[in-house]
């Protein structure tokens, strides 16, 4: 499915409520871009991000990303059986391989960003937001809060 390693661990910026919907149940919400659905992560821990990609309250913190990848992917494959999925880096200021929705611009470049994306195999699919549920990650994942920064 991916021809990248994942990194080791991957950080979800949001609100607090969200990011415990995402740690108890696995919800996880897919947003259009660029003719993807896309749900979006940082490689990074940075107090900095906390505004950046904010609004946010919190980090959602997945250690076990190869697991959580796997669930992912299966969770949308059930859920649109006629989309293909990929995930691997965003590069920043050159055009990914992987195409557009992997490309961002070089100013971008310090949120470190991983993404999953889904394209549909059928040209008229519609290209809503989607809501997906994994199942509780609590095993291999954790919430942390602006002040657990390191200073």
């Amino acid at each position: 499915m991916h021809d990248y390693q994942r990194p080791p661990t991957l950080h979800r910026y949001g609100m607090r409520t969200d990011l415990e919907q995402a740690l108890a149940a696995g919800q996880f919400r897919l947003t259009p871009a660029n003719g993807f659905l896309t749900l979006s992560f940082s490689q990074a821990w940075d107090k900095r991000l906390f505004d950046v990609l904010g609004p946010a309250d919190c980090c959602l913190v997945i250690h076990n990303t190869e697991e959580f990848g796997e669930r992912l992917h299966r969770a949308v494959q059930r859920t649109l059986p006629n989309w293909a999925g990929i995930d691997g880096p965003v590069e920043y200021g050159v055009r990914s391989r992987l195409g557009q929705a992997f490309t961002a611009t070089a100013d971008q470049g310090r949120e470190q960003e991983w993404k999953f994306a889904w394209r549909s195999l059928s040209p008229q699919a519609s290209m809503n937001p989607v809501t997906v549920r994994i199942g509780n990650i609590e095993q291999f994942a954790e919430l942390r809060s602006p002040e657990s920064y390191p200073v």
